[in-house]
């Protein structure tokens, strides 16, 4: 409300109020929070002005209505004075929003939801924002035509994230550079199972729903987190280090999955020998039919596959779990550091286990008959790995195979032994935190500060085209 013009004492009201907030007795000292920060390909993804500590999701879901209802409860510190503070949610129906328990204002503009808490939060102020919501949720069409958020199945539902889907099930800071711990307790109809990410702490059901309580205590990037809901058969075993594999497979899968699944302990112990410790506290799998999604998807943890995957798709995706879901892209810019590493992890897969080695599969690529179809060996010299030329293309050849030869290049640089010190000590360095390219390249020239690797760079990470000499 303005000062009336015709007041005479409004001089002095003014004054009074300006000395007053001066003096710490009132006023906002806050400004609003960014709505996105600005990652060069999704630039509305993420928010600015807080960091997330830890999601607490309590959800029910209801495959016949297709109806979820939500709660969400996200600690988060501030990392500026906050008047207000943006969410990423996409559709479903906001109920109520609190802040440190007052009720706060919100409002909805397309993907953001902005809260205005009852009182400024204080830089460095650890807070609780909670959500209510429900609704339908949403599946996302990709710039690059693929789906994801929530896919509906032939029995149930599941959520995958990569790049954007995760607001389509939950409010949150959704952008790789966010990354939080997660309890995330899933109500369902009895009989149905629901799988998430990290370990199962309860199972209970009552008046014919299960509920399903799942724990993440590694700090996990919300594309990465999932939620299936099915009609699942369960196994569970270990690995030789005693590691907890926890599996869901599809009923129609079960036979087709059993062998390449009863792998999984094999490829972890490879994995670790590789590249390191393990990460995370387990690991496993779920197998959906083939036609639910278009897509594996490396979920921590638990990596997705629509249908029974064949070897080197669960080598790829349980790579990932060092680099990706561990190790974790500072912006979708660097994609490549995920897949680009994942890709290589199935070449070095076939040179240990009697198939190709890395250097034919190289060669292979290079010399353009890798694959059968002319236009898919071309597409790998379609722009170099490190410069994607828009959100649609992120996840295209140029990212995973160009990307493979790039640690290939630094492998012939360096030697087999420097080239595994370093991939295991950029996993160890980066450990449940976020990296770039140039944060790689950096590591690469201190672990072998005698070799000169400019031509690597500028040839085969961000040079156009195919280079000159393989």
């Amino acid at each position: 409300m303005g000062v009336p013009r015709s007041s005479a004492v409004a001089p002095f009201a003014l004054a009074l109020a300006v000395v007053l907030t001066a003096c710490g007795g009132g006023g906002v000292h806050g400004k609003p929070g960014a709505s996105g920060v600005r990652d060069p390909y999704f630039p509305k993804m993420g928010n600015g002005g807080y960091d997330v500590s830890h999601y607490g999701l309590t959800l029910s879901y209801d495959p016949r209505r297709k109806h979820l209802d939500g709660t969400a409860e996200i600690t988060a510190r501030a990392t500026q004075n906050l008047s207000a503070f943006h969410l990423d949610l996409k559709g479903l129906d906001v109920e109520g929003v609190t802040v440190e328990g007052k009720d706060a204002r919100w409002n909805r503009a397309g993907q953001e939801l902005t809260v205005r808490p009852h009182d400024d939060l204080d830089k460095g102020e650890t807070f609780r924002a909670t959500v209510r919501y429900s609704g339908t949720p949403e599946t996302i069409t990709d710039p690059d035509t693929s789906e994801e958020g929530w896919l509906r199945t032939a029995d149930g539902a599941v959520a995958l994230g990569e790049p954007t889907g995760s607001m389509a099930w939950f409010p949150g800071n959704h952008h790789p550079s966010d990354k939080a711990s997660y309890d995330i307790r899933i109500t369902v109809p009895e009989g149905l199972k629901a799988v998430s990410n990290g370990e199962l702490t309860g199972e209970t059901t009552a008046k014919g729903r299960t509920t399903f309580d799942w724990h993440t205590a590694e700090p996990m990037a919300s594309y990465v987190a999932t939620l299936a809901i099915g009609e699942y058969k369960i196994s569970r075993s270990t690995t030789e280090n005693g590691l907890p594999v926890y599996v869901a497979v599809d009923p129609t899968q079960v036979k087709a999955s059993k062998k390449v699944l009863a792998q999984i302990p094999e490829i972890m112990d490879w994995e670790e020998y590789n590249f390191g410790p393990y990460p995370f506290s387990s690991t496993g799998a779920i197998v959906d039919r083939g036609d639910d999604a278009g897509y594996a998807l490396e979920s921590q943890t638990r990596p997705f596959f629509p249908g029974a995957p064949d070897t080197k798709t669960l080598v790829h995706e349980l790579a990932h779990q060092w680099y990706g879901d561990s190790v974790t892209p500072e912006s979708w810019k660097d994609m490549w550091l995920n897949e680009g590493f994942a890709t290589y992890a199935e070449w070095l897969w076939q040179e240990d286990h009697d198939g190709d080695t890395a250097d034919e599969i190289f060669n292979s690529l290079y010399k353009g008959d890798y694959y059968d179809d002319p236009a898919d060996n071309e597409a790998v010299w379609a722009f170099p790995p490190a410069k994607p030329t828009s959100a649609a293309h992120i996840s295209d050849s140029p990212v995973y195979e160009r990307g493979a030869m790039v640690l290939h290049k630094i492998r012939q640089a360096v030697g087999d032994d420097t080239f595994y010190d370093i991939i295991q000590g950029w996993a160890a360095a980066h450990r449940h935190g976020n990296a770039d390219t140039d944060d790689f390249t950096a590591y690469v020239e201190k672990m072998a500060p005698d070799q000169d690797f400019s031509e690597i760079w500028k040839d085969w990470l961000y040079g156009e085209g195919k280079p000159d000499h393989p």
